[in-house]
């Protein structure tokens, strides 16, 4: 029963934060590409507020799978490393804990673009 409470608490959260998504797509003049850059900045500015860790502890990949979860990751990051190495550490901190998310999409990237032949939208 415990493993079905995770994943329905992961669904429902996940399912909240990309409702804001569809919601911001459908009444808003947003781009998709400026609402993919406010996701990840709301999540690292929420994680440097201290809010988006609860978060996280309770809804899991409900809460990390999103682009919040990016900017989240991203912030983490940042602060465990200047935790560790001082200043420097904001700079080299995100990166290296996204490092393996931003190889995969490049990676999967370029496989996607040698399999299929690009084309304009008419």
């Amino acid at each position: 029963m415990d493993t079905v409470w995770i994943f329905l608490k992961a669904f429902v959260v996940g399912g909240l934060i990309c409702d804001v998504g569809q919601l911001l797509i459908m009444n808003t003049k947003l781009t998709n590409a400026r609402i993919l850059v406010l996701f990840v900045v709301s999540g690292a500015v929420l994680t440097a507020l201290g809010v988006y860790k609860p978060l996280v502890d309770f809804a899991g990949a409900g809460a990390t799978v999103p682009l919040t979860g990016f900017g989240y990751s991203l912030a983490m990051g940042a602060i465990e490393a200047v935790n560790r190495y001082g200043l420097i550490g904001a700079f080299v901190g995100g990166i290296t804990r996204t490092a393996a998310g931003i190889t995969a999409a490049v990676v999967f990237g370029l496989i996607n673009a040698l399999a299929f032949k690009p084309h304009a939208k008419p």
